[in-house]
């Protein structure tokens, strides 16, 4: 699940449930697809950030579940647009800080 069209896909995903604000189908993206993903593509803070999301609960607030999806959605998008090739190591394990 690396190329560059599952991220496409995940991304959609996760779009789509945030339109809806379908904090359930947020919640099992992000730890179940996007942290696979993450890990398959070898960007193991992405995938830690996508694992907090669900398992540092509860939030104190619907909010803030809701930023924390947000920025998730920022770092894959980063990546998404990001040239062939570069390497991301760096900004994931800032994202998992």
């Amino acid at each position: 699940m690396n190329s560059q069209w599952d991220l496409d896909d995940l991304l959609a995903d996760l779009h789509h449930a945030r339109r809806r604000a379908d904090l359930g189908r947020l919640a099992f993206v992000a730890y179940c697809d996007v942290r696979r993903w993450a890990r398959g593509a070898g960007r193991e803070g992405l995938a830690e950030q996508a694992s907090r999301i669900v398992t540092e609960s509860p939030h104190q607030s619907r909010e803030e579940f809701l930023a924390q999806i947000d920025q998730l959605i920022a770092s894959l998008e980063a990546l998404q647009t990001a040239a062939p090739g570069t390497s991301h190591r760096h900004n994931d394990d800032q994202a998992a800080a």
